[in-house]
């Protein structure tokens, strides 16, 4: 019997003392226990850090504690964790991170190796974590469009995406981009169970 699992990991800085637009995924993930019925988020120890973690029966909701630039680290000590615990063939990695090049709220399910497109934290897991060495695991990227400002130069980014979040934004992250996630999360499930229902001869059957 096929049982699916999903390891879901926000990048972005430590909240609460960094509340910008850089950690879109946190607050994303913090709308998402409520969509996908979990449990509320509370403090444990996984991939040898405290950090903040929502554990229910298919998905394990994680927030990155570290700064986003160094995220790899600690995203692949979770993850050999929860294969440890669950077995490769039934667990996905799914990282979820801001987006400049998408308007503001726009969610899209990426390839793991399309482009991290000059972002850091996508770099830093990417160098950590080979999918390569789990060919039955589903890799995924879910990015949250956060926008961008006009100026293009690195200060105005810089300043654009670390500057403290607005009320608004912070609510439309934890109040509606969270529907959009589950159905990425909805998605990526469906093509896992009909590649493991093709597929004969495996490690994996339906």
């Amino acid at each position: 019997m096929f049982n699916p699992r999903f390891l879901i990991i926000s990048l972005g800085n430590p909240l609460p003392k960094y509340e910008s637009l850089h950690s879109a995924g946190h607050f994303v993930l913090n709308g998402l226990t409520k969509v996908l019925h979990q449990p509320d988020f509370r403090e444990v120890t996984l991939g040898k850090q405290y950090c903040m973690v929502s554990q229910g029966p298919k998905y394990t909701l994680v927030q990155s504690p570290t700064y986003m630039n160094v995220s790899g680290g600690f995203v692949a000590s979770a993850w050999q964790e929860l294969v440890r615990k669950y077995g490769a063939e039934s667990l996905s990695l799914v990282i979820v991170h801001d987006e400049l090049e998408k308007d503001f709220g726009v969610v899209k399910l990426l390839p793991w190796d399309r482009s991290p497109r000059g972002h850091n934290g996508v770099k830093s897991v990417r160098a950590s974590v080979s999918p390569k060495k789990y060919p039955e695991s589903p890799f995924a990227r879910i990015a949250v469009g956060i926008g961008r400002p006009e100026a293009r130069d690195a200060a105005t980014v810089s300043r654009y995406v670390l500057h403290k979040i607005s009320r608004e934004h912070r609510t439309a992250l934890e109040e509606e981009a969270p529907w959009e996630v589950a159905k990425c999360l909805m998605d990526l499930e469906k093509q896992w169970r009909e590649d493991v229902q093709g597929s004969s001869g495996g490690n994996t059957g339906p």
